[in-house]
C-alpha cells in the first residue's frame, strides 16, 4: 500500500450529533480563555461544569460531555509478522501529527488557568489520577486526536484519523497492532474497530456518498423519464398564457376568480 497510510478507528452507534451532547463544551475555554466556575456552572457545559473541591468550586478542564468522553484507546506501532526473505518482525512507524484540520487547530490555544483552579473530567481520572500539575497536564493547542474528536460526526457510525505515515510504503503481510482498552463501547452498545487506509488524489474511501450520489441520480433519472412520458402523452406549450385563469372564458372560473364570465343583465 502506497503512503500516505492512514490509520482510523471506527465507533458504532454513538450519536456525536445528538444535541444536548454536540453543545456541551465550552469554546471561549478551548481556545484558552480562564473561563470562570461561575460562568461555566451556567453554560453549555452541563450536566460537566464544575465539581466542589476542599470547599471550592473548580470548573472541570475541558469542561463539558464531548470533551469527558474523547476516545481514549491508544495504538501501537503495527508489528510485521511475516516478512518477506526471513528477516525479523519489523515495525511500521507512525505518528499523530497534521491528522486534524486547520480550521480545527485554529480553535485550540494555551490555556490562561492555573492548573490548581481546575478539575479533572471524570473520564479523565484514570489518565491524570493525582489531578493536573505544571508537570503533567493536558495540551488541547496541540492535541490533534482530541481536536479531531472534538469536530463532531453527523451519523451514529462514524471513523476518525488517529494516526498516519506520509513517506513509508505498507509492505504486504501479517501485521499485530497491541491496543490499550480504555473506551467502554459495552455501555452503550456500540463496537469500535481500527481501519488502515490510503487515499488518493480523488481523496478517501467513502461508500456512504457513492450510494447517496447513486440513489438521488437513479430518482433523477426515473423523474425525467416519468415527465417526459407525460410530455409526449398529454403535451402541454411551455408558458402558454391560455392556461391562466384570467384567460379562461369559462363562466364557472370566471366566477370563482371574481370575474364576470358573461353578461349577468
Amino acid at each position: 500500500m502506497e503512503p500516505p497510510i492512514l490509520f482510523y478507528y471506527k465507533l458504532t452507534n454513538f450519536y456525536q450529533n445528538h444535541r444536548r451532547y454536540a453543545k456541551s463544551f465550552d469554546s471561549d475555554q478551548l481556545s484558552g480563555k480562564a473561563v470562570s466556575a461561575s460562568t461555566i456552572h451556567s453554560g453549555d457545559c452541563t450536566p460537566l461544569t464544575t465539581t466542589t473541591i476542599d470547599g471550592v468550586d473548580k470548573p472541570y478542564y475541558p469542561c463539558g460531555l464531548a470533551p469527558n468522553s474523547v476516545f481514549n484507546d491508544t495504538f501501537s506501532n503495527p508489528i510485521l509478522l511475516s516478512p518477506s526473505k526471513g528477516d525479523n518482525a519489523t515495525y511500521y512507524m507512525k505518528n499523530n501529527s497534521d491528522i486534524s484540520w486547520g480550521s480545527d487547530r485554529e480553535l485550540y490555544g494555551q490555556t490562561k488557568y492555573n492548573w490548581s483552579e481546575v478539575a479533572v473530567p471524570p473520564n479523565w481520572e484514570k489518565r491524570y489520577p493525582h489531578g493536573y500539575s505544571d508537570d503533567y497536564h493536558p495540551d488541547l493547542e496541540n492535541d490533534e486526536a482530541f481536536q479531531v474528536w472534538m469536530r463532531l460526526a453527523g451519523l451514529p457510525t462514524f471513523s476518525k484519523l488517529v494516526q498516519r505515515n506520509d513517506t513509508a510504503k505498507l509492505k504486504a503481510g501479517q501485521y499485530q497492532v497491541n491496543i490499550n482498552h480504555l473506551f467502554n463501547v459495552t455501555q452503550y452498545g456500540g463496537t469500535k474497530s481500527i481501519i488502515i487506509s490510503t487515499r488518493t488524489v480523488m481523496g478517501g474511501k467513502n461508500p456512504f456518498l457513492g450510494i447517496a450520489y447513486i440513489v438521488v441520480g437513479g430518482l433523477c433519472i426515473l423523474l425525467g423519464a416519468l415527465f417526459t412520458v407525460t410530455h409526449l402523452i398529454k403535451p402541454r406549450k411551455l408558458g402558454d398564457h391560455t392556461y391562466l385563469s384570467w384567460n379562461n372564458e369559462n363562466p364557472s372560473t370566471g366566477t370563482t376568480t371574481g370575474r364576470q364570465g358573461g353578461d349577468m343583465s
